[in-house]
């Protein structure tokens, strides 16, 4: 059966389901939250606001653009620009300009004053705040593109920038770009003081972090700003010995086996309370942590892998350790932050508008974690058997990707979308929630004190 070839002008877009982003900006205030940020000014009265390059670019992001080029897919959508307001859509050249206004200190001021206003409209009590570093790889010649740790592209050029999580709400607190040659704690202490101030308000009930945080230092200011931590701590000749020493280990699962003591380390001020963790290897498959390298030839030893965590919690053993165990997810945020939000592909040559760019697209992260928490899941979600919490990858197929268009009908535009029969009572309930969802929005804390 064959077909023939016709086109049509009825303005339609791919992307009807951005309409509840739409409404969700709405909800919250965004664009006048936008507005009093002090965002970089066009230097010409013909030039686009800012407001609208900010949102333009998290709208290209999350209809799946990779690279600055591919906003010109929703750039040339009508339908989108009526949707969200805009009088003509920018060109991707115009974002990268705007992006290279910014400065470090104009960095730190806009984002300090976007994400202070972000966690008012959250509510939790007790913060757990986890820490981390990730490697994005760089192909040319970058600003701060430096040889460095790179596990995946050894020899090759890199970012290293400090990230901080919150695991209550799944949501990004902090993010500094730092050049690929950069220690996973240079600049920690600065990074956390930056972190808190952003914070605002809200309380940290508990910091996590991985062996690159467990410098004296940074415990010291942990301790001194009375934060609880766990903290991994890498496995130095002196503490692979007193591992070894402790004749406490007791069974707490198969293969599994904990003690806790008191252990000083030689670049420490004073002895801290310390959780040893071993994993039979060939008990336990996939068994987490490091061989002792000192004790390399011990056939007991070397059946086991171990791995230490320094607290301040007055807590059991296994307690800590299923605490720490937690921050796991923060690897997944990194990776969907990758994988869906091209957190590694948006690259300029100026250090400080890359830093820019990256830190909006994980502002464009937490706004599509709010959707999938305080809309998505409170209207579709019953039980905690149906707890999903899909990726940006799967919500665009399944709920973003909709063809549609507007209409107009006395005084209202309306959107039509075209969506099968059963579908539409659900879509019409997210329709409805993504206006009206209440503020600030609660989460369960992961750790009270």
């Amino acid at each position: 059966m064959g077909f023939e070839l016709q086109f049509t002008d009825k303005e339609i877009t791919p992307w009807g389901g951005m309409g509840l982003m739409k409404r969700l900006l709405d909800r919250i205030g965004f664009e006048s939250v936008l507005r009093g940020c002090g965002l970089p000014e066009p230097g010409s009265n013909r030039g686009y606001r800012p407001e609208q390059l900010i949102v333009q670019f998290m709208l290209s992001v999350w209809c799946g653009a990779n690279r600055f080029e591919h906003q010109e897919v929703t750039r040339h959508d009508p339908v989108l620009q009526r949707l969200f307001g805009f009088r003509r859509m920018a060109n991707f050249k115009a974002v990268m300009r705007l992006f290279r206004k910014f400065s470090h200190a104009r960095n730190e001021r806009v984002m300090q004053a976007l994400y202070r206003w972000w966690f008012t409209q959250l509510s939790v009590d007790g913060l757990t705040l986890d820490l981390d570093s990730t490697v994005m790889t760089r192909y040319g010649s970058q600003a701060g593109a430096r040889r460095g740790y790179n596990p995946r592209k050894p020899g090759r050029a890199s970012h290293h920038p400090l990230m901080a999580f919150i695991s209550d709400t799944r949501m990004v607190a902090n993010f500094w770009l730092r050049p690929g040659d950069a220690h996973t704690a240079n600049n920690a202490q600065a990074f956390l003081d930056s972190t808190l101030d952003r914070l605002g308000d809200k309380h940290v009930a508990l910091l996590r972090a991985d062996s690159g945080f467990g410098s004296n230092s940074f415990l010291e200011a942990l301790e001194t700003r009375h934060l609880h931590y766990i903290v991994a701590l890498p496995l130095m000749q002196p503490l692979q010995r007193a591992l070894v020493d402790q004749a406490g280990w007791w069974c707490l699962d198969e293969g599994i086996e904990l003690t806790s003591f008191t252990y000083q380390s030689p670049s420490w001020s004073k002895p801290r309370q310390v959780i040893g963790i071993r994993q039979h290897i060939a008990r336990r498959e996939n068994a987490k942590g490091k061989t002792l390298s000192l004790f390399a030839d011990d056939p007991m030893l070397g059946q086991y892998r171990f791995a230490a965590l320094v607290t301040d919690l007055d807590l059991p053993a296994q307690a800590v350790w299923r605490l720490y165990r937690g921050r796991a997810d923060c690897e997944n945020r990194i990776k969907e932050l990758k994988y869906d939000f091209a957190a590694d592909s948006f690259c300029l040559n100026d250090f400080w508008a890359t830093e820019a760019c990256l830190s909006i697209a994980m502002l464009a992260y937490n706004l599509m974690s709010l959707f999938r928490q305080a809309v998505l899941k409170t209207a579709v979600t019953r039980t905690k058997t149906n707890d999903v919490q899909h990726t940006l990858k799967t919500l665009r197929y399944k709920l973003f990707a909709k063809a549609g268009y507007l209409t107009h009908e006395g005084r209202k535009d309306i959107l039509k979308l075209a969506l099968a029969m059963h579908k539409r009572e659900w879509f019409a309930g997210l329709w409805d929630r993504s206006k009206t969802f209440a503020l600030p929005v609660h989460f369960s804390p992961v750790f009270t004190t």
